[in-house]
């Protein structure tokens, strides 16, 4: 039995060679193999829902080292009556047993995966599982989430292979874990996520970058949300005087005039201290950090209160703490912004609150590649006679629109009276060429309904009617951040929202303020973070 064992030990290493030779690692940066199992372990299992030219399921046990696997068509099932026809493909390395992502499309394999179950197994009547495998017939027992109780692979055709590749067929036995007509398509979500392959192929959390060396390859697209302030620090905040030394998100920070009155309360309701302020700035930092992190910001001040005029700045101050990120802009003029904050960690953003700015306005770039949106800017402008319900007819509009185009989309409050629409792209097409795509869209929707849109420049020349702005796809022009307050009695915020709260009659713009947003993120979560990783290609227009 030692014997048989090395030999196929060195069999099993020849098989990633197999593995690594579909795969050129300077086009595709996928882990090239070499774990081993921790000493002692029991083996692992994964099944992978992976959708390339036709879904299948990759059911992949860990042995000697590597992921033996089978590519099954209709998928693993507890039914003990069905045959599932799997077809024996070469081996995996261990790093692949819990990605969940995309394969770029044109690789190998190229699609969208999910780990669809995983867990631990034990080889039955052997202990050797690769032998096993090599002599045609595995039995394992399972343990995962999903799938339980006895499996038999069992190789159909002795003789070789068809294209390469070997036919077996993988069963349940008829044991405490069977379960008649169950149907794995009937359990669509990932073990992991609780995501399906559409939502993951959306905004996949995980992206591969061929350009990159195998080891720097993987990009982290949707971050999980940095931890919130604690109740010992926000208690810290209440117990202050006027001022005090703030330790907040591992920074200290001086925070003044705590009980000056920055937002007028909403018909007789309490006014917002800026206490209340930063503590809406420490909360909802965490949730806002993903879109202000490496964009430049412009600060709308208001260090006196909402009731005085407020004025706009983007210069960062020279008195601003040096563990502040910042960003040169290298082509400032003579008189403009040289030096910009760029909020890249919670602490700035509390930092911007104190220093008077109640409104954040990120640019629609990063500051790698200014010249490159990375959204592109549907601006719902009300005039004075638009109602209500005539933006929602515009914004229902262009979620058609957008909707026909296959283009994924989120509406945005501006916590005044307007409603924006946040379209995720991938990097590449200019400034110029975002502003002509989406004024297409939005003439096009215009002339469905030409009574409530004007398209004159001046406010004055519109008559009173909304303007569907393209024009602020353009390069240091931004719009509101989400969860930015606005200058309003009660502290408005522009909150994301899904396209089906369109429908909402109790909704209106300025419906959520800075007291209210926490509610809506604990019942509903953020709409915005699903268009986080998305990197899609706006499409054409005839």
């Amino acid at each position: 039995m030692a014997m048989v064992s090395e030999s196929v030990s060195v069999e099993r290493d020849d098989s990633l060679t197999e593995y690594r030779r579909k795969r050129d690692f300077e086009k595709t940066p996928e882990p090239a193999g070499g774990q081993s199992p921790e000493p002692g372990a029991r083996p692992r299992f994964v099944v992978q829902r992976h959708r390339a030219r036709r879904l299948h399921y990759d059911v992949r046990f860990e042995i000697d080292g590597a992921l033996a696997s089978w590519a099954v068509p209709k998928g693993p099932t507890l039914d003990p009556s069905a045959r599932r026809m799997a077809v024996h493909v070469e081996d995996h390395p261990i790093e692949y047993i819990d990605f969940e992502g995309v394969i770029p499309s044109g690789e190998y394999g190229g699609g969208d995966v999910i780990v669809w179950d995983t867990g631990e197994w034990e080889p039955h009547g052997t202990d050797d599982p690769a032998a096993a495998v090599a002599n045609g017939e595995l039995h394992a027992e399972v343990f995962g989430e999903k799938l339980r109780g006895r499996f038999v692979l069992v190789r159909r055709e002795q003789d070789g292979s068809r294209n390469g590749k070997e036919n077996w067929l993988l069963l349940h036995k008829k044991d405490d874990h069977a379960v008649q007509g169950w149907d794995p398509e009937e359990h669509p979500h990932s073990v992991l996520s609780g995501r399906t392959n559409d939502e993951v192929a959306v905004a996949p959390d995980k992206a591969w970058h061929s350009d990159r060396p195998a080891a720097e390859a993987a990009e982290v697209l949707r971050p999980e949300p940095v931890p919130g302030p604690s109740e010992d620090e926000l208690a810290a905040l209440d117990e202050f005087g006027r001022s005090g030394s703030w330790e907040i998100f591992g920074r200290r920070l001086k925070v003044t005039n705590l009980d000056k009155v920055l937002f007028p309360g909403r018909k007789g309701g309490k006014p917002i201290t800026k206490r209340e302020f930063l503590r809406y700035a420490a909360t909802i930092a965490p949730v806002a950090l993903p879109y202000l992190q490496g964009r430049a910001l412009n600060l709308h001040r208001y260090p006196d209160g909402t009731e005085k005029k407020g004025f706009w700045h983007k210069q960062l101050p020279q008195h601003a703490p040096e563990w502040i990120a910042r960003w040169d802009n290298p082509e400032a003029d003579p008189g403009e912004t040289t030096t910009y904050l760029v909020v890249d960690e919670p602490a700035a953003l509390i930092w911007a609150a104190n220093f008077g700015a109640l409104e954040w306005h990120p640019w629609t770039s990063r500051t790698e590649a200014m010249h490159e949106p990375t959204y592109a800017l549907i601006d719902l402008d009300p005039g004075p006679r638009t109602s209500w319900d005539e933006l929602l007819t515009l914004a229902r509009l262009h979620r058609t629109a957008l909707e026909h185009l296959d283009v994924i989309a989120r509406p945005k409050l501006t916590g005044s009276r307007g409603i924006q629409i946040w379209i995720p792209i991938e990097p590449g097409p200019s400034f110029d060429e975002t502003r002509a795509w989406v004024e297409k869209v939005s003439r096009s929707v215009g002339a469905v309904v030409p009574e409530l849109v004007s398209w004159k420049w001046e406010k004055s020349d519109r008559n009173g009617l909304a303007r569907l702005d393209y024009t602020q796809n353009a390069i240091n022009k931004t719009l509101v951040a989400p969860y930015s307050p606005r200058p309003s009695a009660g502290a408005p915020v522009s909150v994301p929202i899904e396209w089906d709260e369109l429908e909402d009659e109790k909704l209106r713009s300025d419906t959520f303020t800075i007291r209210t947003v926490g509610d809506r993120l604990a019942e509903r979560g953020d709409p915005f973070r699903a268009l986080l990783g998305v990197r899609q290609q706006l499409p054409k227009l005839t």
